[in-house]
């Protein structure tokens, strides 16, 4: 697969992930869904241009180290919206400041998480999730990134989402430094590990 530009593979991978997370909503079975998810991202971070694994060592990439799904880590939580506003900038080496709006708290069994809005162009909702637990990437994981399609569904007239710990993926500077990624702040820290979703490497 080649593209005229570098940007278009980009654009390419967007759409595939779009499309794949539809697929995943559109699964009545969620371990069979996390299924698909898995083997669809391992294929796409093995051969698509865009992958975040350095090209050097995609060939030899074995995918993804993720977790057997647990269903109890499946969740449908309501966006609590009353919150004081608080906002986060968050640094980045290659597109300056990042700058989100907290909108809610999605309140789990296993803790609180704040559902951030992107400021930037177009926005998009986007919850990261850290744990301590030393097999997961230390900057924390990605949950919901509206942005780049990473959405399991709900209902968002009644701020319903599903929230599956499962599905949590390492963002793209986990693979190479060459990527800048916000990271999870601190109100999206569970003081609990979660055993489930993408380790690391």
């Amino acid at each position: 697969m080649t593209f005229a530009a570098p940007t278009l593979a980009v654009a390419d991978w967007r759409q595939q992930v779009f499309a794949l997370y539809r697929s995943v909503r559109a699964e009545s079975d969620p371990a069979a869904a996390h299924a698909r998810w898995q083997a669809t991202r391992d294929e796409l971070l093995r051969h698509h241009p865009a992958s975040p694994v350095p090209v050097e060592q995609r060939e030899g990439y074995s995918g993804a180290p993720v977790a057997p799904y647990d269903p109890q880590y499946r969740f449908e939580a309501t966006i609590d919206t009353d919150v004081k506003p608080h906002n986060w900038e968050f640094l980045s080496a290659t597109d300056g400041v990042i700058p989100f709006s907290r909108v809610g708290v999605l309140r789990l069994p296993i803790g609180d998480l704040d559902v951030w809005w992107l400021e930037s162009y177009g926005g998009g909702l986007f919850v990261p999730v850290k744990d301590p637990n030393s097999a997961t990437y230390g900057g924390g994981r990605y949950l919901i990134d509206t942005v780049k399609g990473a959405d399991l569904g709900g209902d968002l007239a009644t701020g319903r989402f599903v929230v599956d710990l499962n599905f949590a993926y390492n963002p793209s500077c986990a693979y190479s430094p060459d990527w800048t990624c916000p990271l999870a702040p601190a109100t999206n820290t569970l003081g609990v590990e979660l055993p489930v979703g993408e380790m690391s490497g």
